[in-house]
């Protein structure tokens, strides 16, 4: 893979990015969540979701490019949490394998958060996610929640830098 580039998203961005999103979910949670649900993830569902997210004033979206291919998103905006956490939030930040270590998530977070303060949420279960946090300055604040994903009840934590 060469160099990535990042860039915001565009509308016509959408489509690609749920692609990411469903096969980074079955790559990144196969350990988490049952084969049933990951195969049941839609990408034509999630590209009409991605088309509302890329077109509000909320949230930023950034993309990820090997070449001309969305090979990762990123998306952060205003915390969405009442507990009093750090105003920003990174919102979620996926690759697809293939794009591990080429360094399309360093660029990614920096688009997204930079060096600023911030919080995120994350599966419990996620060693590589927070192995990447950790070298990024977040660390786990000891909030923790619950979520449910289909019939599977994830155990998320709260990262903070």
């Amino acid at each position: 893979m060469a160099a990535p580039t990042v860039r915001p998203a565009l509308a016509s961005d959408a489509r690609a990015i749920a692609a990411v999103h469903v096969q980074a979910w079955r790559e990144a949670y196969a350990h988490l969540m049952p084969a049933d649900f990951l195969a049941s993830l839609d990408v034509e569902r999630r590209t009409a979701g991605w088309t509302e997210i890329i077109a509000d004033d909320v949230t930023d979206v950034f993309v990820a490019l090997d070449g001309e291919e969305v090979v990762g998103w990123a998306t952060a905006g205003p915390g969405r949490d009442a507990s009093g956490a750090d105003e920003r939030e990174l919102e979620g930040i996926y690759l697809v394998g293939t794009a591990y270590g080429s360094g399309a998530g360093q660029r990614l977070l920096h688009a997204a958060v930079g060096d600023r303060s911030a919080y995120l949420w994350m599966a419990d279960d996620n060693p590589r996610a927070e192995a990447f946090y950790r070298r990024n300055g977040f660390v786990r604040d000891g909030a923790e929640t619950h979520r449910s994903f289909g019939t599977v009840d994830v155990r998320l934590v709260r990262m903070t830098r």
